[in-house]
C-alpha cells in the first residue's frame, strides 16, 4: 500500500492539545489530518432500548433482539449468512427511520446489492432513500486513523446509529503492519457505545465444515451479543442453522434454530429439537423417547 504518514504535537504553550500519534494523509488541495479518537471524551446519552431485526424468530432466539449501544458478533463459517443478517438489521434499522453505515471490506458492492436483491432484503432502496450508506474499503488505502475518523464523522455529522464492520479479519488485514490494532478496536468500540450505536462484527471462522475450525484472533471480550452461525450435514444436505452464544444485556434462547436463505428471503425456523451433533457439523435425528405401557 502507500506510505502511511502521521504526526505529533510535542509542545503547544497556552492551551491544550490531543497527545499522541495522528495519522494524515496528503492529497490533492491540502493535508488532511484524522485526529486520534478518545472514547472518553464523547459521551452522549441515550435511552436504552431493545432492537428489532426485522424477524419475529430471530428477535425470540435472541430475548426480544439486541440492545441499543452494544456490539454484537457474528461469528461462523463462510457462507453460513453471516454478512445477509448483519444487513437484515441495517434495513430493519432504516425502515424505523435510522440511518446506517456499511464498511464492506471482503466483497464488492455490486456483490452485495446482487445478493441483498435476490433475497428481496430491499437494500438498494434503503440505500437510495438515503437511510443506508455502503461504503467499500479498499484496504491497500487504510489506516486505523483514517477509518475511525470516517465512522466518527458519520455518528457527528450524519447521525448514524447502525455501524456493520464485514469483515474483522478484512479490518486487520488492511492493517498488518499495526501491532495495537486491537486497541484501535477497543477504543472505536467504546467510542460507538458511549454514543448510543449498535455496532455488529462480522468474522468469519477459518476452516471447511466437518475440519476443525479456529479463530484468526479472539475478539469475543469486547463484544457484548456473540451470533453463532452453523452449517451442519445431514441427509446427504448442507443445512445452516443459528444459535446465540451470550447476551450480556439479557436472557435468550439457548435453541439452535434452523436458517434459511431464499428468494422470500431470510427464514428463521422452529429450533431444531429433534436433531443432535450439530456442532459437530454431521447431525442426526434423536431416538424417540420409549413409550410406557400400561399394564
Amino acid at each position: 500500500g502507500p506510505d502511511r504518514r502521521r504526526l505529533r504535537v510535542d509542545k503547544l504553550r497556552g492551551q491544550a492539545y490531543a497527545s499522541g500519534y495522528h495519522d494524515f494523509s496528503i492529497r490533492t488541495g491540502g493535508i488532511e489530518v484524522y485526529p486520534r479518537l478518545v472514547a472518553a471524551e464523547h459521551r452522549g446519552p441515550f435511552a436504552p432500548e431493545v432492537i428489532s431485526s426485522g424477524l419475529p424468530a430471530l428477535d425470540a432466539l435472541a430475548g426480544g433482539g439486541l440492545d441499543r449501544g452494544t456490539a454484537t458478533l457474528l461469528l461462523g463459517p463462510a457462507g453460513t449468512g453471516k454478512s445477509t443478517v448483519a444487513t437484515q438489521f441495517s434495513v430493519a434499522a432504516a425502515g424505523r427511520g435510522e440511518r446506517a453505515a456499511m464498511y464492506v471490506f471482503d466483497e464488492r458492492l455490486q456483490t452485495l446489492l446482487g445478493r441483498s436483491a435476490g433475497l428481496n432484503l430491499g437494500l438498494k432502496e434503503q440505500m437510495d432513500a438515503g437511510r443506508i450508506e455502503v461504503q467499500q474499503v479498499d484496504p491497500a488505502e487504510l489506516t486505523p486513523g483514517e477509518f475511525s475518523h470516517a465512522v466518527h464523522r458519520a455518528i457527528a455529522e450524519r447521525g448514524v446509529r447502525m455501524v456493520v464492520i464485514d469483515s474483522l479479519a478484512g479490518y486487520v488485514h488492511a492493517m498488518p503492519n499495526e501491532r495495537l490494532i486491537m486497541l484501535y478496536l477497543h477504543e472505536l468500540l467504546s467510542y460507538l457505545s458511549q454514543e448510543g450505536v449498535t455496532v455488529l462484527l462480522v468474522m468469519a471462522q477459518h476452516g471447511l465444515p466437518g475440519a476443525p475450525r479456529r479463530m484468526p484472533f479472539d475478539v469475543s471480550y469486547i463484544s457484548d451479543s456473540v451470533l453463532l452461525f452453523h452449517v451442519f450435514e445431514h441427509a446427504g444436505e448442507l443445512r445452516k442453522a443459528i444459535s446465540v452464544y451470550k447476551r450480556r444485556g439479557g436472557g435468550h434462547e439457548a435453541t439452535l434454530r434452523s436458517l434459511q436463505l431464499g428468494p422470500r428471503g431470510i427464514t428463521i425456523g422452529d429450533p431444531l429439537r429433534q436433531y443432535s451433533g450439530i456442532l459437530t457439523g454431521t447431525a442426526h435425528l434423536r431416538e424417540e423417547e420409549p413409550r410406557s405401557h400400561v399394564q
